[in-house]
């Protein structure tokens, strides 16, 4: 595989290149071109001999140009390609190997001579079905079988070389056990949820992992923990949404490559120590209080304002002093039920106040 690198090379050559210099430190056919991976330079051991009347050191260094922006992304994902191109790849349902050698083309020839043999009885042995939720993983030979999964409905099985295992497409729940947490404000909490999830793809779920389920409980366990050590005590309890939608994109994109989806999480209970509890009521309930006597004085204050604004407004009208005092009387007469006399009458005792 070659890749074409923008860069301007500078090579050393060495006139004094020992002539009897041994084999092992020649140049071979085995040299190959070698990256590294920070972006500052390339080391390349050359595979071909040095110029003539030269000799040519055997590593030197290319030192690169400015790249713009684009090309060193470009440049970035092409290595990350090149990497993964060196590491094994998981199982993929539309591609297989057909290629059975010969004892897997006798095995199959004997397998059919064997079900016709036995024709119909073998039948009952062969054909099988699956539902409509679930859906059929047949292996031949310890290989897959091309086309993916069968089903739903009926299928052929060849005896003795092909097996299959069912898999269920409807969605599963299970309950996260409370996972023991320290939140980041050092708080010790005890946390539950529920994950729904589903299998998007039997084939890889078959052979990508062992147990899909099991993995799959595991990871929620892990992920819970690890996603609320790193909240305050405040935000578990008010953020529950944004918690459970960011779990479930996590373990989405953990269980892709499992042929599972993840389609909700719900963060159940939040349980905190008794003592928490105990002074977070207290807490609460201060602040309640405290609140309760500011709006008191609020109250008061506007109160205070509004009798001073009437008070100036009756000192200016007698009319309207001696209204505001019958009406006080009347009142204190309809709460008692009681009848007030008056020995003189309302002018007289004006003209004596006066």
């Amino acid at each position: 595989m070659s890749r074409n690198v923008s860069i301007s090379e500078e090579i050393t050559y060495f006139d004094n290149w020992p002539h009897g210099q041994s084999s092992e430190s020649q140049p071979t056919e085995n040299d190959r071109l070698m990256e590294s991976e920070d972006e500052g330079s390339i080391r390349i051991e050359v595979p071909s001999r040095p110029p003539t009347g030269a000799r040519m050191g055997r590593r030197f260094t290319l030192n690169p140009l400015i790249f713009a922006k684009e090309e060193k992304e470009a440049r970035r994902q092409s290595l990350a390609q090149l990497k993964l191109s060196y590491y094994p790849t998981n199982v993929n349902p539309d591609t297989y190997d057909t290629g059975l050698g010969f004892c897997g083309w006798l095995l199959m020839g004997l397998s059919y001579l064997l079900m016709l043999s036995t024709f119909p009885i073998s039948v009952i042995f062969c054909i099988k079905v699956v539902q409509e939720y679930e859906r059929a993983v047949i292996f031949r030979l310890g290989r897959l079988i091309g086309g993916g999964a069968r089903g739903p409905g009926i299928f052929f099985v060849l005896p003795c070389i092909e097996s299959y295992t069912k898999v269920d497409l409807r969605t599963v729940s299970f309950n996260v056990p409370p996972q023991e947490i320290l939140t980041k404000d050092s708080v010790t909490t005890s946390v539950d949820a529920v994950v729904y999830y589903r299998v998007s793809n039997a084939t890889v779920s078959v052979a990508n992992v062992e147990n899909a389920h099991h993995s799959t409980r595991l990871l929620a366990q892990t992920t819970l923990r690890n996603m609320l050590g790193t909240k305050d005590l405040a935000e578990i309890l008010s953020d529950r949404d944004a918690l459970a939608i960011s779990m479930q994109a996590v373990l989405d994109d953990a269980t892709e490559s499992w042929g599972i989806k993840v389609e909700r999480v719900e963060i159940k209970d939040v349980r905190l120590p008794v003592q928490l509890q105990r002074a977070m009521a207290a807490e609460a309930e201060a602040t309640r209080e405290a609140r309760a006597k500011v709006i008191a004085a609020e109250g008061e204050q506007l109160a205070s304002r509004s009798l001073r604004e009437a008070a100036n407004v009756i000192s200016q009208s007698p009319a309207a002093l001696q209204l505001r005092y019958l009406q006080t009387l009347n009142t204190v007469a309809a709460e008692k039920n009681s009848t007030i006399i008056f020995p003189l009458p309302v002018e007289l005792i004006r003209h004596w106040l006066s």
